[in-house]
């Protein structure tokens, strides 16, 4: 018999959340631990890192769609048994390729997680004021999983294996296991269709190639690998979103764009993510090669960021009851530009304060845009909507680390004269010369490093500016109709 109370029940809802955003950057400060242990190589180590969201963006949008056909709490409870169960057995592997297996394989678990959260979140709360408060509410989890996940990470790996890190996501997934099916209701689209593997291979093999040459592309610059992978994932998705046109049950329904706030608030999640992964992979950077701080340290001083995230989406409730939701994600993206500019000052104070006003602007982004794009759907289609906002937090992050990272590369590189092509690898060299030549080295490469933050940041700051108009701008949609959705189809 299951419990009707839907507080009770959103609170396990954003444990998978929460543990699943802690799981992913906790491994990153755990990776030089895990790497010298199992004897990983470094591109064995960019794929332990990389397997996992590779298969979550390429999986998300399919996992979504069949929560809908399914059952979203039926599907979230499989994925939960099996993020544990391979959580657990990651800490048995001796060796890289078991644990790049793996770590793909829990890759699809966590496909499941999002979308069906998200989506049961809508059933359970059909008020809207309702709702976006628990949105809001789950999304404060996601961004504080985030931002604790190294900080846990730096403690456990003071007094534990690598392994330890695993073991986060095991006891929070037992008791979704152990109470979902009393404190989380049912719920199915009531004219599902059939999902159609053609679309399912055309997404997997679409998205696939695209973030794998963005990742690979970012590491090791273009190569004819790298962009044949680009060329394929193009044409594969071109296909996809052909056939999606077509069907009368679509895997992503492309009606969705017909709403322009829907559209404009999608193009703002990619692009926040851009911003955001860019200038928190160089901060991070700056923080120890910079500033010299050790990693423990620069992960606690970098937290501010998720949890500035996690305050701004908790004010977006109260935001959205005196602005229209349009008008309060671009005040909030328009904070978040002048946020990032604190970024050119470069002290310490400055950095940390600009990276949590950068992440306290995004708030209402995640919480309304969210919230707006999964209201502008039939309550049968609220897991594939769910999936498309994650699909495009996914590619924002992707393409902020490709993008900006390559910027700030070639910036870096022109900045010492092509004698060092990062500043780990300066910091490296300069170990093993003398004190003169080492001090010239570290000045040049700092200082060339700085210069490449500068400018990203900047740009970071115009994309901002420039979604922050484009949600502004976009009209306020019409409630949305079982006829314009396909509802009835």
């Amino acid at each position: 018999m299951r419990v009707n109370s839907t507080w009770p029940g959103l609170i396990i809802l954003m444990l998978p959340t929460l543990i699943v955003a802690m799981d992913l950057t906790a491994l990153l400060l755990a990776l030089p631990a895990l790497a010298a242990d199992l004897g990983a190589s470094n591109v064995e180590q960019l794929w332990i890192s990389d397997s996992y969201g590779l298969v979550v963006a390429a999986l998300v949008i399919t996992m979504g769609t069949l929560g809908d056909r399914i059952g979203r709490r039926r599907l979230l409870l499989i994925g939960a048994a099996g993020f544990a169960a391979l959580s657990l057995l990651a800490t048995t592997v001796t060796s890289p390729t078991p644990l790049i297996l793996i770590r793909a394989l829990l890759g699809v678990a966590g496909a499941t997680l999002t979308p069906c959260t998200l989506a049961l979140i809508t059933n359970m709360f059909p008020d809207p004021r309702r709702r976006g408060r628990a949105i809001a509410l789950w999304a404060t989890a996601q961004f504080t999983g985030g931002a604790l996940g190294p900080v846990l990470a730096g403690l456990l790996l003071q007094h534990f294996w690598w392994g330890s890190i695993f073991l986060l996501a095991v006891p929070p997934m037992l008791l979704l296991l152990l109470t979902g099916p009393f404190l989380l209701p049912e719920h199915r689209a009531p004219q599902a269709g059939r999902l159609d593997p053609a679309s399912v291979a055309l997404c997997l093999t679409g998205v696939l190639p695209l973030i794998y040459s963005l990742k690979q592309g970012t590491a090791g610059g273009p190569t004819a690998t790298t962009l044949t992978a680009a060329l394929l994932g193009a044409a594969l998705t071109t296909l996809f979103v052909r056939r999606q046109a077509r069907l009368s049950t679509p895997l992503l329904d492309l009606r969705l764009f017909h709403d322009r706030t829907v559209t404009a608030v999608i193009i703002a999640l990619v692009g926040a993510g851009i911003a955001m992964a860019g200038t928190g992979l160089l901060v991070t950077q700056y923080l120890q090669g910079v500033l010299g701080h050790s990693p423990a340290v620069a992960a606690v001083l970098f937290a501010p960021m998720g949890l500035g995230v996690a305050a701004g989406t908790m004010t977006a409730p109260w935001l959205a009851r005196h602005l229209p939701t349009p008008t309060a994600i671009a005040a909030g993206l328009t904070l978040s530009a002048l946020g990032t500019l604190l970024l050119l000052a470069g002290s310490l104070p400055a950095v940390l304060l600009g990276i949590t006003v950068q992440a306290l602007g995004t708030g209402p982004l995640f919480a309304l845009g969210t919230g707006h794009l999964l209201a502008a759907v039939p309550p049968g289609r609220a897991g594939a909507a769910a999936a498309l906002s994650e699909t495009a937090n996914y590619f924002g992050g992707s393409l902020g680390f490709a993008l900006l990272g390559v910027l700030a590369a070639v910036i870096y590189r022109t900045g010492t004269h092509g004698t060092s092509d990062s500043l780990p690898g300066a910091l490296a060299t300069s170990r093993h010369l003398p004190a003169e030549q080492a001090t010239l080295l570290l000045h040049d490469a700092r200082a060339a490093f700085t210069t490449s933050l500068h400018v990203t940041t900047a740009v970071a700051a115009l994309l901002l500016t420039a979604v922050a108009l484009l949600v502004h701008t976009s009209r306020r949609p019409q409630p949305a109709t079982p006829a314009d959705l396909g509802a009835t189809r």
